[in-house]
């Protein structure tokens, strides 16, 4: 399986329309080979590099399997659950001071979980256990 965006590479840097500091849009995302028994997909977007410990981005859950493409500054079908800014959807890279890793993380589950709209990213997680068939992980940086 892989997550990839139009908007940049792997490892590289994220456009500041993206950003807090731009648009604070969500950037495009194609997913490829999801496994044909999965039940459902998760992504979560989080930044380990936060002073205040990992913080989190966007959490969706329950996206339909067979989507291919995540459209840009759009929300996937599913279920959202609450950002560290306290509200749900995407949030934006808005780093307080140097270089900032941003994970897109892809779950391809094979259940649908019952967790409900604004659940942290925790309780997805735990939610998640048992239930992963395949990751993919993208990673954008950004400094301001």
């Amino acid at each position: 399986m892989r997550l990839t965006s139009s908007a940049f590479a792997d490892e590289g840097r994220v456009p500041v329309k993206y950003t807090g500091d731009g648009e604070d849009i969500s950037p495009p995302l194609r997913i490829e080979g999801a496994p044909e028994e999965a039940k459902s997909l998760s992504l979560v977007v989080d930044d380990p590099d936060a002073p205040v410990g990992t913080w989190d981005h966007w959490v969706v859950w329950n996206i339909t399997p067979d989507t291919g493409e995540i459209k840009e500054g759009i929300t996937p079908e599913g279920v959202s659950g609450r950002n560290d800014w306290g509200r749900l959807g995407y949030g934006g890279p808005a780093p307080p001071s140097g270089t900032h890793r941003y994970f897109f993380k892809l779950y391809a589950l094979d259940t649908m979980l019952d967790i409900q709209e604004g659940s942290t990213k925790e309780k997805l997680e735990e939610a998640m256990k048992g239930h992963i068939l395949k990751k993919a992980v993208l990673i954008g940086k950004y400094s301001r």
